[in-house]
């Protein structure tokens, strides 16, 4: 499907490009095949202000005298130059032209500012969420970032990995809101994250850091609207000496673990608990819940546009049905198959971004792994 709308996108692009041209053969063949009282002008006149959008400033230029000079070549051509209407369709063409050109200036300025913006956009996020390594504290490790909208950069998910002196420890979450107050809350998380992780003895310890490193935020700029919200997360914990990984879920999708066979669980948490920055709304202890992660085990951690991303009916997208008995050579190719397999479900099309991050831990004899595909789209994840 989404080679079909490419290609009719590009016939859609190539018969714009054409138009101006043929305004102009049309406006000819119009005059000459009609009565003199009948005029071609509004295509002559068209034909600029179609072009300014879709050519260059050059492009609007030559289709402008183009029509012009069409125009004034039928009125030579039926002998009425020297007609006051003559006078009146000409003025009309180069002032329509004039008007074209003062268009494709504005465009081309637009364009040029929000492609800056995006350009910062990205800067901004790739500097908060850079790419992972592909090996991190004896595990492999993936990450995307699949942006809801293909010029979108800028969004509320995150992901960070980091190799500890309690081990592997890695956060997904997703922040409330979108723009630059999103990653300003990213980054804040992301920051009590990585030195909470350095520092804490357990993972109910990183929690309570993050907790109050939001309500910290949150009181110093009462203003910024993305600390007026709340931030669900679920942290992990991949201790080097324990075939384990523990879990605190602060109101986030669960996690899932697919094993070496094909087997999947859901990881779900023991007890409920609020998402990050709800503290004022009451006070719950956070439980880190324990699970066997086995040599060829993949620890999936996703935000909810990944869960949330419906088909053309209204079905929701259910990563453990769909991903349940399949098996994946690394994790790499479980989230190249898996975004695949989002874009089939809705047909190309997503209202939310996604973030994934998928760590595994290698069977006994396995070898070194090297990524060696492409990330997708837009990747800016952690380390």
């Amino acid at each position: 499907m989404a080679k079909r709308e490419q290609g009719g996108a590009d016939i859609a692009r190539g018969f714009a490009g054409l138009l101006p041209a043929l305004m102009i053969v049309g406006g000819l063949i119009f005059d000459l095949l009609t009565p003199p009282r009948f005029t071609a002008v509004p295509l002559f006149a068209a034909a600029p202000l179609i072009a300014a959008p879709i050519f260059t400033w050059v492009g609007t230029l030559l289709t402008g005298i183009a029509a012009t000079l069409g125009v004034t070549g039928l009125h030579l051509y039926n002998h009425t130059a020297s007609q006051i209407t003559a006078f009146t369709e000409l003025s009309t063409v180069i002032t329509v032209s004039g008007l074209a050109l003062l268009i494709n200036r504005v465009v081309r300025l637009s364009s040029e500012r929000l492609a800056s913006a995006r350009v910062i956009a990205e800067t901004a996020q790739r500097a908060v969420l850079p790419t992972p390594a592909d090996r991190i504290g004896g595990l492999e490790v993936a990450a995307r970032y699949e942006a809801a909208q293909a010029d979108a950069f800028i969004g509320g998910d995150l992901f960070a990995v980091q190799d500890t002196p309690f081990g592997v420890r890695l956060v997904v979450g997703d922040v409330r809101g979108k723009g630059l107050e999103a990653v300003e809350a990213v980054a804040v998380v992301i920051g009590a994250f990585r030195e909470a992780a350095e520092q804490e003895g357990s993972l109910v310890g990183v929690a309570g850091r993050l907790d109050r490193a939001l309500a910290r935020e949150g009181t110093r700029r009462p203003t910024l609207d993305a600390f007026e919200g709340f931030t669900t997360a679920v942290l992990a914990e991949i201790p080097r000496d324990d075939a384990v990984v523990r879990v605190v879920n602060r109101g986030h999708p669960e996690p899932l673990l697919l094993y070496a066979d094909g087997k999947l669980e859901v990881l779900e948490p023991s007890e409920a608990a609020l998402p990050l920055g709800m503290g004022d709304l009451g006070m719950w202890p956070d439980r880190a819940d324990t699970h066997p992660l086995p040599p060829g085990a993949t620890l999936l951690l996703y935000t909810d546009g990944l869960s949330e991303a419906r088909d053309a009916n209204g079905v929701f997208y259910d990563p453990g049905e769909r991903l349940a008995g399949r098996l994946f050579p690394g994790p790499e190719e479980l989230l190249d198959a898996l975004v695949a397999d989002v874009r089939r479900h809705t047909g190309g099309g997503a209202t939310d971004d996604m973030a994934l991050l998928a760590v595994s831990r290698p069977a006994e004899g396995q070898p070194k792994r090297r990524r060696t595909v492409p990330v997708v789209r837009r990747a800016q994840p952690s380390q």
